[in-house]
């Protein structure tokens, strides 16, 4: 497919969730930024783009550090001029721990990428979108099911995904003025290697460990398609994907 003009950005786009998504808005007629720690990764996810990579261009990126996300920005602009969709999906987690075990070392390891990185990108983003002409763009952040209901022994992990909620809310207001739209996808389950863990079973409420329904990963880049294809005039504020059968809803 000819490109559509449109520029979009998809962080942790070096595999499971960011690839399939920079896979789908690729195939839709982006020409898509892949920010990512390890330029191997983000190389493959253009490799496995086929004829559409010609339209991708990678930047190795650590969300964590500002002076990184600044040369991010920098080269966007310089190569397109202008950005109109951000994914900000890159994400980390620790090893469940139950609250009284958590270390102060944990909770920053995953303040850093989940908060204090998606803060940075959307910040840039916005900035960016703010300034350029014809102003406005979409930001899309990566929430969780963990933005609803807590798995045990997640207490850094939930509490970045549920401050995600309001920054989504927030980059939504302050950003009517400047036709910047900002919405969330809630995820849960999509078969990626962060879940491959699922296949042995994950620990429940309960106290026991169960395996639990994943779904394919190609419904979130369908998703993300969907959010960012939206008119200006429309924005899908949260979405939550899931498998059918995962234990959210309900009792289990």
């Amino acid at each position: 497919m000819s490109g559509n003009g449109k520029i979009a950005l998809i962080t942790g786009a070096g595999s499971g969730v960011g690839r399939e998504s920079a896979l789908a808005l690729a195939a839709e007629g982006y020409s898509v930024v892949l920010a990512g720690r390890r330029a191997d990764a983000l190389a493959e996810t253009i490799g496995l783009a086929g004829a559409n990579g010609a339209r991708m261009l990678a930047v190795p990126t650590d969300v964590t550090k500002p002076e990184a996300v600044d040369a991010l920005f920098a080269a966007i602009k310089a190569k397109f001029g202008r950005l109109d969709v951000v994914f900000n999906n890159a994400g980390g987690n620790v090893p469940s721990t139950n609250f009284g075990d958590f270390t102060w070392e944990q909770w920053t390891q995953v303040v850093a990428v989940n908060l204090n990185g998606c803060f940075l990108i959307a910040n840039a983003a916005f900035r960016m979108m703010r300034d350029q002409t014809p102003q406005g763009g979409r930001i899309i952040n990566n929430g969780s099911i963990s933005a609803h209901t807590p798995r045990p022994g997640s207490a850094a992990y939930t509490s970045t995904k549920h401050a995600i909620t309001g920054m989504t809310k927030s980059i939504a207001l302050d950003g009517r003025q400047f036709d910047i739209a900002c919405g969330q996808i809630d995820i849960g389950n999509a078969a990626t290697p962060m879940t491959a863990r699922m296949a042995k079973g994950v620990p429940q409420p309960d106290g026991t460990t169960r395996v639990e329904p994943t779904m394919d990963v190609s419904a979130v880049g369908k998703t993300i398609v969907y959010m960012a294809g939206l008119g200006a005039d429309a924005n899908a504020l949260f979405i939550t994907v899931m498998a059918t059968k995962m234990p959210f809803v309900g009792r289990g």
